[in-house]
């Protein structure tokens, strides 16, 4: 993996917990209902954070949103989920989105890289 990619995953996360940290502080309604609904739609239920974090890292990849697909990787492998499962759903995610999603799936590929050489909670 070369630093730039790092430097890449290091400035996505710092950016999202600066911006999380600003509307916390700010103490916005929609922000709080977001959080709100975002632990209510990740919590197991009838289908399993693991699959759940699965879900979004294929959605992700469709609207090519590399933040999500940092932080739904991430989660889940931190939820068990296995390589070749993200693998599976890097792929449903490049097929659902046609070929701008081809692209998004390179960036994908490499967040999974990056979590496997930095054992895998980056």
């Amino acid at each position: 993996m070369d630093e730039s990619f790092d430097n890449k995953i290091k400035e996505i996360r710092q950016g999202r917990k600066h911006f999380h940290n600003s509307f916390v502080s700010l103490d916005l309604p929609v922000y709080k209902a977001f959080l709100k609904m975002e632990k209510a739609a990740f919590t197991d239920r009838v289908l399993p954070k693991r699959t759940k974090e699965l879900v979004a890292v294929g959605i992700s990849i469709a609207i090519n949103c590399e933040s999500c697909m940092e932080w739904h990787i991430g989660e889940a492998l931190r939820s068990g989920a296995k390589e070749a499962e993200i693998l599976e759903v890097i792929e449903v995610g490049m097929e659902m989105g046609g070929g701008p999603a081809t692209v998004s799936s390179r960036f994908a590929l490499k967040v999974l890289e990056y979590y496997r050489e930095h054992g895998q909670r980056g």
